[in-house]
């Protein structure tokens, strides 16, 4: 019976706490506190409050602020029930003087606000020799959207429990981490200390003069068997940042040293044709980022195919320095035989050590183009016209010629004997090979140094990229009289053929991926051969 009185009674008392209350105060766990120190602000109402809470915004223009908790509690002591509503929060001063907490507002009821005196370490007695941070900017003045090297240097001369090491502030700029923090020892003045090292890029994106703010540590750490708190904070730099000069053009590459250099493989200045050439391009920049670097290109060469390979970006931190590389690699394959220069490449970048614009160079380059040797066509064997029924269409052009090129006769007669027999002959010709149209027109299988359409449709059952167009070019020099397989490609009058081909190229010397159906390439190489051989054919017979 007594639960049941006591439960309303509660509720109705637990609900007036949380409309109403009458007292809210702050307070602050250490005052004076050092600079860099973090302290514990407390906000307190002497009831519930749900719903409502400090506006504490102000307090970020003055101190690091951590974010807000709230917790409440509530005590029954001799049947007397009382309740508190908490916020806290962690503030930290990065500059000394004397600073004013202001008051907080929460349901019309207002703290009364708060002296806080910050004092510099420097200014304080007891010797800060077990934990210190050292930072070094490298350069000291930067320009716009240059990088530089901001170096931090934590020693602990303790036993370290935990502890947190805040990131470096700076407006207007990104800063960015460097990899991961490192962790050494050193020996400073006869004392051993444990050093943690982190490195950020610092970019200011506007010219003016700007404050640097040093990270700053909190932590515990262990003495006598006791946890001692300890705190750290460096000085700030003041950074004059530079803008970027009215008269510069281009892409905007503030550096101290930019280098382009380029390597071929192979490294000879005469190739053969055919022969894939790698021409690997790398840009070398200091105190730039790699995505700062600007892409390579490389101007088309009518005569030689180029196939760009994928680029590679790399940046380290190396004797206080940001050194960023950027790799691009190009295959070039030579279609033609000839002499060829690659022009000049320019790179414009500012020099910030001089305070001028330079340019990274590369001179122009003389290759020259041969033919290949070992595609010497291997000379025809013919035989009579009348007992070879598979004579090549180019012996019956060369005696078509020759026939064609005697004297005349002044005799009209032997003319017209002669035109006749040449008739005769063509007819006997034509009848004979029509039913063996079918066979290859190319040299016999047993001849393995020339390679057939046989080859080429093995290479194509096997999928062997290198293989079939290996074959290919041999066989167009053998069919061409020592041509180039472009050239003969163009002879067979097929677009479609040309992009086949393209594509076959573009798989063996290309870095990315490009799919080639062989069994369809051969299919339509084919055809084109047919079509033309039967073209010819059809010529023949109706010049004669």
């Amino acid at each position: 019976m007594v639960m049941r009185l006591l439960i309303p009674l509660f509720l109705i008392m637990s609900s007036y706490s949380v409309a109403a209350f009458e007292r809210l105060s702050a307070s602050v766990d250490k005052n004076p506190v050092l600079v860099g120190e973090y302290f514990t602000l407390t906000i307190e109402a002497d009831g519930k409050v749900s719903g409502s809470q400090p506006d504490a915004s102000a307090l970020a223009q003055k101190f690091v602020v951590s974010p807000m908790s709230v917790g409440s509690r509530t005590n029954i002591i001799n049947g007397s029930m009382s309740s508190q509503t908490t916020w806290q929060m962690q503030l930290l001063a990065r500059t000394a003087g004397t600073f004013t907490i202001p008051s907080f507002t929460v349901n019309g009821k207002s703290s009364q606000p708060i002296s806080l005196k910050v004092i510099a370490r420097s200014q304080d007695g007891t010797a800060q020799e077990d934990i210190f941070i050292k930072t070094t900017l490298s350069p000291e003045t930067l320009y716009v959207q240059q990088a530089g090297l901001y170096t931090v240097k934590l020693y602990i001369g303790k036993d370290l429990l935990d502890g947190q090491l805040t990131a470096p502030v700076m407006n207007d700029a990104q800063i960015t981490l460097m990899g991961k923090q490192s962790e050494d020892y050193e020996v400073l003045d006869g004392r051993r200390y444990m050093v943690i090292t982190r490195e950020y890029l610092i970019q200011p994106q506007k010219s003016g003069d700007y404050t640097l703010e040093p990270p700053m540590f909190n932590g515990q750490i262990r003495e006598n068997y006791r946890r001692m708190a300890v705190s750290a904070v460096a000085k700030p730099l003041t950074i004059e940042v530079k803008p970027v000069p009215e008269n510069y053009q281009g892409a905007w590459l503030p550096s101290e040293l930019v280098n382009l250099s380029e390597e071929w493989q192979p490294s000879s200045n005469e190739v053969t044709v055919g022969t894939p050439i790698t021409r690997t391009l790398t840009l070398t920049a200091v105190g730039i980022t790699k995505e700062q670097l600007p892409d390579i290109s490389m101007a088309q060469i009518s005569g030689i195919r180029s196939y760009p390979d994928e680029s590679d970006r790399n940046q380290l931190a190396r004797d206080g320095r940001v050194i960023s590389q950027l790799i691009t690699s190009f295959a070039l394959v030579p279609q033609t035989p000839g002499t060829y220069t690659l022009p000049e490449m320019k790179v414009p970048w500012f020099n910030t050590v001089i305070k001028r614009v330079e340019y990274a160079t590369l001179p122009a380059r003389t290759i020259s183009v041969i033919a290949d040797v070992n595609q010497i066509a291997t000379p025809t064997v013919t035989a009579p016209v009348l007992t070879t029924p598979a004579k090549t269409q180019d012996a019956v052009s060369t005696l078509t010629a020759e026939q064609i090129a005697q004297p005349r006769n002044d005799y009209n007669w032997l003319i017209m004997l002669s035109g006749y027999i040449i008739w005769l002959l063509t007819i006997i010709v034509w009848i004979i090979r029509k039913p063996k149209q079918v066979k290859s027109p190319v040299p016999s299988e047993d001849n393995t140094s020339i390679p057939t359409l046989k080859t080429l449709q093995n290479a194509a059952r096997h999928k062997d990229n290198a293989a079939f167009y290996n074959a290919l070019r041999h066989y167009a020099s053998a069919q061409a009289n020592n041509l180039t397989l472009d050239a003969w490609i163009n002879q067979l009058a097929n677009p479609d053929l040309n992009i086949e081909i393209a594509k076959l190229q573009a798989s063996l010397y290309s870095a990315g991926e490009h799919s080639v159906d062989l069994s369809a390439l051969f299919q339509m190489l084919n055809q084109a051969i047919k079509k033309k051989t039967a073209k010819a054919d059809n010529h023949l017979t109706q010049l004669y």
